[in-house]
């Protein structure tokens, strides 16, 4: 460990000491205990977002926009295109700033364009690292003191905001010494294995020594299936909350699954009445049906930064599908054209 690094994780200890705030020194507990528990990462692979920075802020930081969950650059891209596209036509009435956002989306349209500026702003399609923490029973479930919802509804389909829009890129800030710990490990990850062609590999080398800090963000959750080597594949997307995860589950054993996969009405109503028993468990983390083993598991990810910002999408990073206009032709005066 490095003088600078061991310093920050005193400064991170001594500020938890300082602050004596009983929910932080449990939060602390809690993540000593998995390390112990869980002492392993399993990558699952890359995940894209979209970042802005925008100079006349009071905090200059890079900010999230569009949440660091999408499979492909092009995903985020788009995603960068309607955010654009719906800032002209709903949130000014300004002609040349209308003008402005409208350019920025007409170069998302022709080019797979990692980065636009718009109105002074830089907006960025960032890369980050999707990854778990197993142990000898595989991967780690939600911890006691992950955030949960006051009044858990299995019924209100609205998902809890997701916290990675507005989340500050900010590789100077912790959580705590075991996050400091954590982000210092991290700061040296690169692909290794022969799962991994050489390029890829090639290109995480280079990355660490582009970008050599980390930035964490905000912890998610999902659903993961055991295999039947004990391997975990994840099943949907990535959840906010533990129970955001827990409803996706039981919706999907409810009947999302049935109708999806053309179950009889045998297994339809055996796969119905595995989700009543998970659901009457309250705040249980795994279900078994026939012979699958569901768990709410976990999720980390990360972002690595560099002295210009957060690293984009790598050379080696796969696209299905390329640019292309998504949405109605938007007119400096806010008049839509749905004609062409």
């Amino acid at each position: 460990m490095t003088d600078d690094w061991k310093r920050r994780l005193d400064a991170l200890h001594d500020e938890l000491v300082r602050r004596d705030d009983p929910v932080a020194w449990v939060t602390e507990a809690d993540a000593v205990e998995a390390s112990r528990r869980y002492p392993h990462l399993a990558l699952r692979g890359p995940v894209f977002g979209v970042a802005a920075h925008d100079p006349s802020a009071a905090q200059p930081h890079w900010r999230l926009v569009k949440p660091v969950m999408d499979g492909m650059p092009q995903q985020a891209r788009d995603g960068l295109n309607s955010h654009l596209w719906f800032t002209a036509k709903d949130r000014t009435d300004d002609p040349a700033e209308r003008r402005a956002l409208l350019a920025a989306v007409s170069v998302l349209e022709r080019d797979p364009a990692d980065e636009v500026e718009a109105l002074g702003v830089r907006y960025r399609v960032v890369r980050g690292d999707e990854f778990a923490r197993t142990g000898d029973d595989g991967l780690e479930p939600p911890r006691p003191t992950d955030p949960e919802p006051a009044v858990p509804s299995w019924e209100e389909r609205g998902r809890a905001p997701a916290p990675d829009v507005g989340f500050v890129l900010d590789p100077g800030r912790d959580e705590g010494p075991m996050a400091g710990a954590l982000r210092l490990g991290l700061r040296d990850f690169v692909y290794t294995g022969a799962r991994f062609p050489a390029e890829v590999r090639a290109d995480s080398v280079r990355a660490a020594a582009t970008h050599e800090d980390v930035v964490r963000l905000p912890v998610g959750f999902a659903v993961a299936e055991r295999g039947a080597l004990g391997c975990w594949t994840p099943c949907g997307s990535l959840h906010p909350t533990p129970h955001d995860a827990r409803r996706a589950l039981y919706d999907g054993m409810a009947g999302v699954w049935a109708t999806l996969h053309r179950y009889d009405e045998r297994r339809t109503a055996r796969y119905a009445h595995a989700a009543e028993e998970f659901r009457a468990a309250g705040r249980a983390d795994e279900a078994s049906v026939e012979d699958r083993l569901f768990r709410i598991c976990r999720v980390e990810r990360m972002v690595r930064m560099g002295p210009d910002g957060p690293e984009p999408p790598r050379p080696t990073d796969v696209d299905e599908y390329g640019p292309m206009k998504l949405h109605p032709t938007l007119c400096e005066d806010g008049t839509v054209r749905h004609d062409d």
